[in-house]
């Protein structure tokens, strides 16, 4: 009696996607938090630099939201990319 009490069962969790489909799903919100995100800052700046230096002109807005945005696509074209090729972490690279 002892002994059946003594045990304890730890109960296996089963997740309802495959790993590989909640891996992506992380990386899509990834990607397009960052999207929102630079492209906000950017199109905040443009707006401080419109105002400021640009006599209220709209294209320096324009230009820090595609920048922002430029820079989020490449983040995420990045993330995706990586996964494809094989990892190098602990791996020493000699070059000639």
């Amino acid at each position: 009696m002892a002994d059946e009490t003594s045990k304890s069962v730890t109960p296996v969790i089963k997740t309802s996607r495959p790993m590989s489909e909640a891996l992506l799903n992380e990386k899509w919100d990834r990607c397009l938090s960052s999207f929102l995100i630079r492209s906000g800052l950017g199109l905040s700046f443009g707006i401080v630099f419109s105002v400021l230096l640009f006599k209220r002109r709209a294209w320096p807005a324009y230009v820090g939201l595609g920048f922002g945005a430029g820079r989020a696509w490449e983040e995420c074209d990045n993330s995706f990319k990586r996964a494809a090729a094989p990892s190098k972490d602990g791996l020493r690279v000699v070059r000639p």
